[in-house]
């Protein structure tokens, strides 16, 4: 499926999110917008500078970043590429990795540098108040519940509007919840791993956004012959496309966030909300997922 490339796209329904407001339930994730291994200046800074601003162009109010990518410079650009910012354009942010070099992730979870590093990404992303911040990941080394209560404190002090965690499990969600009112939850999840289906379930049940990362992962699916590779030439769209709109109605809670640094691939990627998917055709992947 191709896409008229000038207009504002319908992009999928929208959900209400808590403590944030509403956003189209297809975003943009970007990670993709920084080096190799999420690591240092991509390639083409201008390139990504129009990759972000043609998402937006595109009708996407909802962006994904964190301070590790690149690190920081993912929230670098953002910022040249989008500020001032939008009416109704929500950014998200994520603290608590810690990088040291390409593809390498360390949880760090120390509330004075969750703290600290929170402060760094209201600099960079040149706000006043974080629309969205979530934990990267919860750091084993300390205790949770300092975790989420500096989380807490940033919101208190109006520094953050909503709080998210990722990658995390039910009984994690159930316990940030003492300390505040978890907005997303952001776990892999696609059609080859739904390994997170609780967490999904339990995101429903309690009006959580479920942001589901490596959206389009489909693996031998998406291999010539494979469902998904004869979903989408029966529908005339990529095999990425059909993935999302799988993912898009799979849950109502679901936001996907697909990642590029390519216009091309982000036209393609936002084109999938056009996707429609026949109930014979989402059976057999329904099926092939399971």
């Amino acid at each position: 499926m191709s896409l008229n490339t000038s207009n504002q796209l319908e992009l999928s329904a929208t959900i209400d999110l808590k403590d944030l407001g509403t956003v189209h339930r297809l975003g943009f994730g970007a990670m993709r917008i920084v080096g190799d291994g999420v690591w240092g200046e991509p390639a083409d800074r201008s390139a990504a500078i129009q990759v972000v601003r043609r998402a937006v162009e595109l009708g996407v109010d909802f962006i994904d970043t964190a301070d590790s990518y690149g690190p920081n410079i993912s929230e670098e650009i953002l910022a040249e590429a989008l500020h001032p910012y939008k009416e109704g354009l929500k950014i998200a942010t994520k603290v608590g990795f810690t990088r040291t070099g390409p593809n390498q992730w360390i949880p760090v979870g120390r509330p004075e540098y969750l703290r600290q590093q929170a402060e760094l990404s209201l600099r960079k992303l040149k706000v006043d108040t974080l629309d969205l911040l979530q934990l990267h990941r919860i750091d084993p080394k300390v205790d949770a519940e300092e975790q989420f209560g500096v989380l807490r404190e940033l919101q208190d002090e109006g520094k953050v509007r909503a709080l998210g965690l990722s990658q995390v499990s039910v009984e994690e969600l159930e316990a940030a919840g003492k300390h505040f009112t978890v907005s997303t939850v952001q776990n892999r999840y696609n059609l080859t791993d739904r390994s997170s289906e609780d967490v999904l379930r339990y995101s429903e049940e309690n009006g959580i956004g479920f942001i589901p990362w490596a959206p389009i992962s489909a693996g031998e699916l998406a291999q010539p012959g494979g469902p998904l590779d004869e979903a989408a030439k029966r529908l005339g769209a990529t095999t990425s496309q059909v993935a999302l709109a799988w993912l898009l109605r799979r849950s109502p809670v679901m936001m996907p966030i697909p990642g590029t640094g390519s216009v091309k691939h982000l036209e393609e990627n936002l084109a999938s909300a056009g996707v429609t998917l026949d109930e014979d055709t989402y059976a057999e992947l329904e099926a092939a997922a399971g």
